[in-house]
């Protein structure tokens, strides 16, 4: 009777799992598979009697509290050194097994489980937690993203070689065939080699979705460099006539000019090591206004004054009335001559900051009789009688999230919940073209800094790269487990950056179309990113309060900058790179002082191992300034260093 059974619980299983032979059944359950527990296996010395011993109690819904209880039990009584670590699978574990009942049928057990051992958690995994207690059946599986996600995706944990060890000893000790299944086929286990981590190194780098990044996903080559600049002394040359050494015989003779050069300009650019090769991305040729206006540019950050701990920059900040319901975003020009604003009534509104004011151009019989050929034939086509300070876009059909700028202020590009993007010209104030591509809202757009390019991140989870002369996008970033929030073009246009709702802050390469970095260490969605400005550093903050900076040559986290008590979402770099500026729904501006970070950072030897040390505290918060009750939507550095900020009057 007892072989009978036996034959028949082997049957099962083999029906279960869809194998030929009870070797195979045997090598799938004494072997972890080779993506599991960084590639290697358990040792086990299992008969048959034992492996189906073990797989008699699955899906027995009362053996999943008491395997938690054992696994816990076994975590907290670890030595110090290992708890922390070992203390990682406590939440996949539990999210498997809850699934794991509801998908077997148990809802009222998966939900005694998770109300009972959930709250103990830790608290960035609450909301996690919360969303995946919505799913008491089988059928909610399918639409619950964040069960899908865990269903389909390996939870990853950056564990130690020892502390690895451990945990298999006492898997293969006690045989829980519940949590041995989930640690097969749902964990992965990134094994380094030396000590255990401590407990705020864990926390510095877990609370995404799916654990840490993975090594590995880190070890692509990143070009962070700059460009060197075009050479604009030849346009700054300037023609002036010879005074001296004239030719005596000839007095009549025009005397020769030669060029002067502008001391401003005489300064070559050094090459960067670390810069991409100037052909590595197809970039748009400078047209001579571009050149006129980077000479402008350079012009005026001559003047600039160098910031730091003994000089702040001056903040001026644009108070927006009676609008905190119906204003969604704000967007400030490279040259801070332009202000535009998006609303939820789908429409944007464009006002000057100069004295200039808004021209449109002249109407199809005006402009017949322009000379084509003249040199300032753009300011003939314009009409000086229609001139206004503001100016407003209409062409959306849902709530407007983000705006743009082209560097050279002809363009500019919305994003909506209506899923398009739109490109609107500034001298004709009209859309020139709509970009359909995401089938759900853009929640962000991004023109690159040397135009052509834009980026956009959606709904959809993910993100992607156009050209404004294609309809259709050149890339599709897929990655993001949920909405892809925020983008941002790295200042050399080879990298875009994208901060998620999945609370992870990836790198993807323009040329290639792939992945570079991914970033875990943010607790809540990241709604602000901003390069340095030499391009090696990354700072993103969002709804966990927090700013964090990265450093792009590893991938590491390298501080934590902690205020603000509401989320951030701004962030901005002042023109010389020493200032980094945060404005938050707390109504607080703040100063924080990047050039001591850089200074600490530079002197001490890259930490390229598993535990970099993270910089913490508010020892580089050089100022704080409230607003009486204006939550800050924007923030821009001018040229000259002025701190320009944008946000909404809330009426208490």
């Amino acid at each position: 009777m007892e072989d009978k059974q036996t034959l028949l619980a082997v049957l099962q299983v083999l029906k279960k799992y869809n194998l030929k032979s009870t070797e195979d059944l045997l090598k799938k359950e004494a072997n972890i598979p080779e993506d599991a527990l960084n590639s290697e296996h358990f040792s086990s010395d299992s008969d048959v009697t034992s492996v189906l011993a073990a797989y008699k109690s699955e899906g027995d819904p009362e053996v999943y509290e008491s395997a938690y209880i054992e696994l816990r039990k076994f975590v907290e009584g670890s030595l110090d050194i290992y708890k922390h670590e070992l203390g990682m699978i406590l939440y996949p574990v539990l999210v498997h097994m809850y699934l794991e009942l509801v998908y077997n049928g148990h809802s009222t057990k998966a939900i005694a489980l998770m109300q009972k051992f959930g709250p103990e958690q830790d608290e960035y995994y609450q909301d996690d937690i919360k969303k995946l207690m919505q799913v008491t059946t089988k059928e909610h599986m399918k639409s619950n993203e964040l069960a899908d996600t865990f269903k389909s995706n390996s939870f990853v944990i950056r564990m130690s070689r020892d502390t690895l060890s451990l945990l298999k000893r006492h898997l293969q000790e006690k045989r829980a065939a519940v949590i041995l299944n989930i640690v097969q086929e749902h964990l992965y286990f990134d094994m380094y080699e030396g000590v255990a981590r401590n407990k705020s190194q864990i926390d510095a780098t877990s609370g995404s979705v799916l654990g840490e990044a993975t090594r590995q996903a880190n070890k692509t080559k990143v070009y962070y460099g700059l460009p060197k600049e075009p050479d604009l002394q030849a346009l700054m040359a300037t023609p002036v006539e010879e005074d001296e050494d004239g030719d005596p015989e000839t007095p009549d003779k025009p005397k020769k000019k030669k060029m002067r050069r502008d001391p401003l300009f005489s300064k070559k650019t050094k090459s960067d090591p670390n810069a991409p090769p100037p052909d590595r991305i197809p970039l748009p040729d400078l047209k001579d206004t571009d050149k006129m206006e980077k000479v402008k540019a350079l012009r005026e950050a001559s003047k600039r004054i160098t910031l730091g701990p003994e000089s702040l920059p001056s903040a001026c900040f644009y108070t927006l009335l009676n609008s905190v319901h119906s204003v969604t975003c704000a967007e400030i020009s490279e040259d801070s001559s332009l202000l535009a604003v998006g609303f939820s009534e789908s429409m944007i509104k464009v006002w000057t900051l100069v004295p200039q004011k808004l021209k449109a151009m002249k109407s199809a019989d005006q402009l017949q009789d322009i000379d084509r050929e003249a040199d300032d034939v753009l300011v003939r086509m314009m009409d000086e009688r229609n001139a206004e300070k503001c100016r407003t876009l209409f062409g959306h059909s849902g709530p407007v999230y983000r705006l743009s700028f082209s560097n050279d202020k002809t363009l500019v590009l919305s994003c909506s919940e209506d899923g398009t993007i739109r490109l609107w010209s500034l001298h004709t104030w009209t859309c020139v073209v709509c970009y359909k591509g995401h089938i759900f809202p853009v929640w962000d757009v991004r023109f690159s800094p040397h135009g052509y390019y834009f980026a956009t991140g959606s709904h959809d989870k993910t993100a992607r790269l156009w050209a404004t002369d294609r309809h259709q996008p050149i890339h599709i970033f897929a990655g993001h487990y949920s909405d892809v929030d925020v983008v941002l073009f790295h200042p050399n246009s080879n990298y875009i950056a994208t901060g998620s709702s999945d609370r992870t802050v990836c790198l993807w390469d323009c040329v290639m179309g792939v992945q570079v970095r991914l970033m875990t260490g943010h607790k809540g969605s990241i709604y602000a990113l901003a390069f340095s400005i030499e391009g090696k550093f990354l700072a993103s903050a969002g709804s966990d309060k927090r700013v964090l900076v990265w450093d792009l040559a590893h991938g590491h986290l390298v501080a934590e900058l902690c205020a603000h008590t509401q989320p951030v979402h701004s962030l901005a770099f002042s023109r010389c790179g020493n200032i980094l500026a945060s404005g938050a729904l707390d109504s607080t501006l703040k100063m924080w002082d990047f050039g001591k970070l850089l200074e600490e950072t530079n002197s001490e030897d890259v930490n390229v191992s598993h535990n970099p040390d993270v910089r913490a505290g508010d020892g580089y918060l050089l100022r704080s300034y409230s607003t009486k009750n204006s939550p800050i939507l924007c923030l821009h550095f001018t040229r000259r260093n002025l701190l320009l900020a944008i946000g909404m009057y809330e009426q208490s």
